[in-house]
């Protein structure tokens, strides 16, 4: 449906309710994924044989703790030209911080949350600090 939004993507969740929905979304780090599941129109669509279709860096079973140590200079090399370098490095972080408070606990998440925590912008902060709190030592 032209101009429609899904209600269930991450960005749609963080841009119009802020931050009330953590826990709802899950391990869900971008949106693109719900809304191609739940798109009736996908039901005709063939695996497509075109290399730009083929999965890049091995995203297609990522580790969260992997992905959230990622430099800038990584995001930008191994997402410059998908639809997830459009909300950019800090929002793509921000982004795994809340699916890793979302994840079981263990010691590798708190570890890669603790690693990120020093040098993050302060909206990072914020979303490193509510997944620790799921997180306790």
């Amino acid at each position: 449906m032209p101009g429609a939004v899904c209600p269930i993507s991450p960005s749609n969740i963080t841009v119009r309710f802020r931050w009330s929905f953590r826990r709802a979304m899950g391990n869900r780090i971008y949106g693109c994924d719900d809304c191609q599941l739940v798109c009736p129109w996908n039901k005709f669509a063939r695996a497509a044989a075109h290399p730009d279709f083929k999965v890049r860096h091995g995203l297609d079973h990522p580790q969260l703790t992997e992905l959230f140590a990622w430099t800038e200079a990584q995001f930008e090399e191994r997402m410059r030209g998908s639809a997830i370098y459009r909300i950019g490095y800090e929002r793509w972080s921000r982004n795994i911080a809340v699916a890793l408070g979302n994840a079981p606990p263990s010691p590798p998440v708190r570890a890669s949350l603790l690693q990120r925590r020093s040098d993050a912008s302060e909206l990072l902060r914020e979303h490193i600090d509510w997944a620790l709190q799921q997180h306790p030592a």
